[in-house]
């Protein structure tokens, strides 16, 4: 016997004699679940109840709703519309009615009286190419199934990066609104996440010498089309309590395979508590206490 326990086949024909000698045949040969209906429109109720048909064997001689009819109305239908049809009949031997079965969607034609080893060689053909796709399908499922937990993988070590660096993450539309933010931002500016998505980052951006915050959106957006980056500066982040927090900023445009931005990448560091020393400062106490060293030399001499 060939093929598997999985295979169903649905017979049509109006004559009770047909449908048992058919089924008789492939139960005798093929492992297959077999179903019956003795007209046109029973086949397509049976189809609706039965998602897993594999293969039609249908004959074209039936009153109401002939063959044709029936394989045209199952082809309309997504459930239905890409099982197999071998159409059978006794009268129409013509090359014409033959292309008609092809025309509406039939894969084989086979004439009545039947050939018992030709029709059996058949199904066993669909069934191994039946089984192929279902193997080339499971293999697919396989695959995008190892290929999810990847990206599910790589989008969780992300989100655990996100969520435990210590310097604040806004990122933003080319409008200038914050689109996704982590912990460490809330924290330094007394958000919720929920309040702090949708705000615009004029509203908790301060830059040094500027008096509005709306300067954000202005000269440095130009540089950034033209370059994509800033180098970083210093300003102030406007907390929740209206508090102005020193930060060390820097901002990163994303840009599209036509040079548009599409998101903007800001990183901030919280300043607060350092103390910024001038370098010539530093270099003049450097200076000052090289000279006093130079002094007290002298006197020991």
């Amino acid at each position: 016997m060939m093929g598997g326990p999985d295979f169903k086949v649905l017979i049509v024909d109006d004559h009770a004699h047909n449908l048992y000698t058919l089924r008789t045949l492939i139960q005798k040969h093929l492992n297959a679940t077999v179903l019956e209906a003795a007209s046109g429109r029973e086949a397509i109720d049976l189809t609706l109840n039965h998602r897993d048909i594999d293969l039609i064997i249908l004959d074209v001689q039936m009153p109401e709703m002939d063959g044709f009819q029936t394989a045209s109305l199952l082809k309309l239908r997504k459930r239905s519309r890409d099982i197999p049809i071998i159409f059978l009949t006794a009268a129409f031997k013509s090359e014409e009615f033959q292309q008609r079965g092809f025309a509406v969607g039939a894969v084989d034609y086979l004439l009545k009286p039947i050939d018992d080893n030709l029709l059996i060689n058949k199904i066993s053909t669909y069934f191994r190419l039946i089984e192929k796709e279902r193997s080339l399908n499971r293999e697919l499922e396989r695959k995008v199934a190892e290929r999810t937990a990847e990206l599910d993988e790589a989008r969780q070590y992300l989100e655990n990066i996100i969520t435990h660096m210590g310097e604040a993450l806004l990122v933003l539309t080319p409008e200038g609104e914050i689109k996704i933010t982590n912990p460490a931002a809330c924290r330094m500016l007394g958000y919720r996440e929920e309040d702090l998505l949708g705000l615009s980052i004029g509203d908790v951006f301060e830059e040094e010498g500027d008096d509005e915050a709306g300067a954000f959106m202005g000269t440095w957006l130009e540089a950034l089309i033209r370059t994509g980056a800033l180098a970083k500066i210093e300003a102030r982040f406007i907390a929740s309590d209206d508090r102005r927090v020193p930060i060390l900023f820097s901002r990163t445009a994303i840009k599209d395979t036509d040079g548009n931005i599409t998101d903007i990448i800001c990183i901030a560091k919280d300043m607060s508590g350092y103390i910024r020393i001038d370098n010539d400062t530093v270099t003049e106490a450097t200076t000052t206490t090289n000279a006093a060293r130079t002094t007290e030399a002298d006197h020991e001499q």
